[in-house]
């Protein structure tokens, strides 16, 4: 009997080191968090088999494609002007500090040399190479960091089920094991933190597919910590985080915000945050969608993700023969001109000591406040008093003073006419 309990307390005592329940970050891993939080613009890549029918990553359910059919997909995907050195330097050129990278979408199929299946680029496409692998090294050699999205869900295995809301026309058979799948996929999560050097984080989606499912979250996750500590692990479920989670994201919308219909019951949580954008419309490359956002636009929604003390992940779509698009590349320039002259405003900040307004927001380094006026209502600024003592106020860039008062209803900025800026005017308060 006592060798028996003895077996049970080593039993739950390696299932309990091995899940999340109590999980406590490594000191690598609230390093990583720092450096995350410091980083605050990087670049999301959609790109897979999708992309050669130009209609987005969600092709194969929305034009209710069959798994058989979908197969012969790979057969067309020969991306001969991928230029792994070319995407890490557009990046690196926009002021970008890390690249997240589709490993696997929602169809299941794999962008590395996988072992587990041969539903992936080395083995069913005239390409044959591991792209991963090519952008790994890339990004090692030119100093950023690589993260992977990573789909939960997956319309192509059939051990995914009972299926969820979506890939109901794939023509699986309505069969399988859902334990066996999730056995594969941290089969195909060990392949990506072992062999592709050091991985920044995993950005998981597709938990929203079966939110009330047993992902078995402990273990994945555990998994994940244990092969790379300060890996972080973030999720797309629109939901207040797990244990074993590492930062926050909300998709097409800021922290807290509800614009946009995807984080109806999100509560905000105490870890990073990451908000993510498209520069048209879609994820995946897209031939018909010409609704290209300007670069004023997405400068002010990285101003305000700042301000919000979150980082933004901006995407782009590449095309089928592995080339980004001119139309992103042009703005990717653009925006890395302004970082580049304003850069200071951003990266390393926190969330500044007062709150988003509607004329813009603040963030903070040191005892610097940097005030980001976007949307300046007449040229008298009213700063809410937010208990500090200010020393002076100027303009960033210039360094000119500006004439400001200081009293119980905070700090009344004078902002001389016609200095505004149209996309964003950055005052800076000294304490």
């Amino acid at each position: 009997m006592l060798k028996k309990l003895l077996l049970i307390s080593i039993s739950f005592a390696t299932l309990t080191s091995a899940g999340q329940n109590t999980y406590t970050p490594t000191p690598e891993n609230l390093k990583a968090r720092e450096w995350f939080q410091d980083a605050k613009f990087g670049m999301f890549i959609h790109w897979g088999v999708y992309s050669i029918l130009g209609d987005g990553e969600w092709v194969m359910n929305n034009q209710r494609i069959d798994k058989q059919t979908y197969q012969k997909l790979p057969a067309f995907f020969n991306p001969i002007d991928y230029n792994p050195a070319e995407w890490v330097a557009l990046a690196k050129a926009a002021g970008m500090k890390y690249i997240t990278l589709t490993s696997k979408h929602h169809d299941g199929f794999a962008m590395w040399d996988s072992k587990l299946t041969d539903w992936d680029i080395v083995d069913r496409t005239p390409y044959g190479k591991d792209i991963i692998k090519m952008l790994a090294e890339e990004c090692k050699k030119q100093g950023i960091k690589l993260f992977f999205y990573h789909s939960q869900l997956d319309w192509y295995q059939e051990d995914y089920y009972p299926r969820g809301n979506t890939g109901s026309t794939a023509g699986r058979p309505e069969k399988g094991d859902w334990y066996k799948y999730l056995d594969y996929m941290d089969g195909q999560l060990t392949e990506l933190l072992t062999n592709y050097g050091e991985i920044g984080g995993i950005w998981f989606d597709g938990h929203w597919d079966k939110k009330d499912a047993d992902w078995r979250l402990d273990k994945t996750y555990g998994l994940i910590h244990k092969l790379q500590p300060s890996c972080l692990v973030g999720s797309n479920h629109h939901l207040a985080t797990f244990p074993g989670e590492d930062f926050q994201m909300f998709e097409k919308d800021l922290p807290g915000q509800k614009t946009t219909g995807f984080n109806p019951e999100q509560k905000i949580g105490e870890l990073p945050y990451e908000t993510c954008e498209t520069m048209n419309n879609s994820w995946g490359f897209n031939l018909q969608d010409k609704n290209y956002k300007s670069t004023r636009n997405l400068i002010q929604y990285m101003v305000k993700a700042a301000g919000f003390n979150s980082n933004f992940l901006l995407n782009v779509g590449p095309m089928p023969n592995g080339k980004i698009q001119p139309e992103f590349i042009n703005t990717l320039k653009e925006l890395g001109e302004w970082m580049n002259k304003n850069g200071e405003t951003i990266y390393g900040t926190r969330g500044g000591p007062v709150t988003p307004r509607a004329w813009g927001v603040t963030t903070q380094k040191g005892n610097k406040v940097y005030v980001h006026v976007l949307n300046p209502e007449d040229n008298n600024l009213l700063i809410p008093d937010f208990g500090k003592k200010v020393k002076n106020v100027t303009f960033f860039g210039s360094g000119t003073k500006l004439k400001y008062k200081q009293d119980a209803f905070g700090i009344a900025i004078s902002v001389p006419e016609g200095s505004f800026d149209e996309t964003d005017t950055i005052l800076v308060m000294e304490l």
